[in-house]
């Protein structure tokens, strides 16, 4: 049966204290290479699960930020579309107001088939106002949810509004009597008043809406980047002061191979004694 090896008490030593040195450059030189002084739950247990945690809800959050970001996009769109559907009421507003002041019943009838041709391209303009399939401003206008925060348990309902020609005023697809007369037109004009009254209130309300979005976004994207900021001072390297340690530590480990050289010399010149 084989005898086990015995080492002298100084090249124990040595040589534990070699590999202790070698172990912490291999921890030194992985800290470098992935920029992390927390890489599992065997460096620093605590650390990692809580900067998991954290790094689990930023994600979390990160969706809930891209979601708002997309209401406003479709809150945009709605309101776009609102602003230019009021150019087009204003331009029908003044082919009214030529029409009041002209005799010519021909010319009235002609202005009265221009602005019916508008209010038919106001709705077409409408119903383009989308964004990634939610409309909040057509005919039948669709609602749209926002979620808040991670668990879905605040939310924001935007309720959509019917701001087709049909519903504006008292109805501005038609001209009255095809303004048959001074009368008809001064009705209409009525009418395109309340629709603009209409078209600005809707946008106020739908600008308001997305003024309160742009800051839940802002909101959301802050405490996201906290919570990112949090998890890397538990888990990232300083490098420089890696860098350092890694120096100091090769100094060491050749230093503990010029130690455990000398300790060898030692026993192989009792050695030579008995030659």
């Amino acid at each position: 049966m084989a005898q086990e090896v015995k080492l002298t008490a100084s090249t124990r030593v040595n040589l534990l204290s070699l590999q202790n040195t070698t172990k912490l450059i291999g921890r030194t030189q992985e800290r470098l290479s992935t920029g992390q002084k927390v890489n599992s739950a065997l460096d620093d247990a605590s650390a990692f699960f809580q900067a998991r945690a954290l790094t689990n809800r930023a994600a979390d959050l990160s969706s809930v930020k891209d979601g708002i970001d997309q209401a406003i996009q479709t809150l945009k769109a709605a309101v776009g579309g609102i602003e230019s559907a009021t150019k087009i009421v204003e331009q029908i507003k003044g082919l009214a107001a030529a029409a009041k002041n002209t005799t010519s019943t021909a010319e009235r009838s002609q202005l009265a088939n221009q602005a019916e041709q508008l209010a038919a391209q106001l709705d077409l303009l409408i119903n383009d106002a989308s964004y990634n399939g939610l409309n909040l401003i057509k005919a039948t206008p669709d609602n749209m949810q926002v979620n808040f925060n991670e668990d879905a348990t605040f939310e924001l309902t935007i309720v959509g509004q019917n701001l087709a020609a049909a519903n504006l005023g008292n109805n501005i697809s038609t001209a009255t009597n095809n303004w048959g007369t001074v009368g008809d037109v001064n009705a209409d004009l009525d009418e395109y008043v309340s629709a603009l009254g209409q078209l600005r209130t809707a946008a106020a309300t739908l600008g308001s809406q997305n003024t309160l979005l742009q800051t839940r976004f802002d909101f959301v994207n802050d405490i996201v980047n906290t919570l990112k900021e949090g998890s890397d001072k538990l888990t990232l390297a300083d490098i420089n002061e890696e860098g350092a340690n890694l120096l100091a530590l090769q100094t060491r480990q050749q230093l503990g191979i010029n130690s455990l050289s000398l300790a060898a010399q030692s026993e192989q010149a009792i050695l030579r004694l008995f030659q």
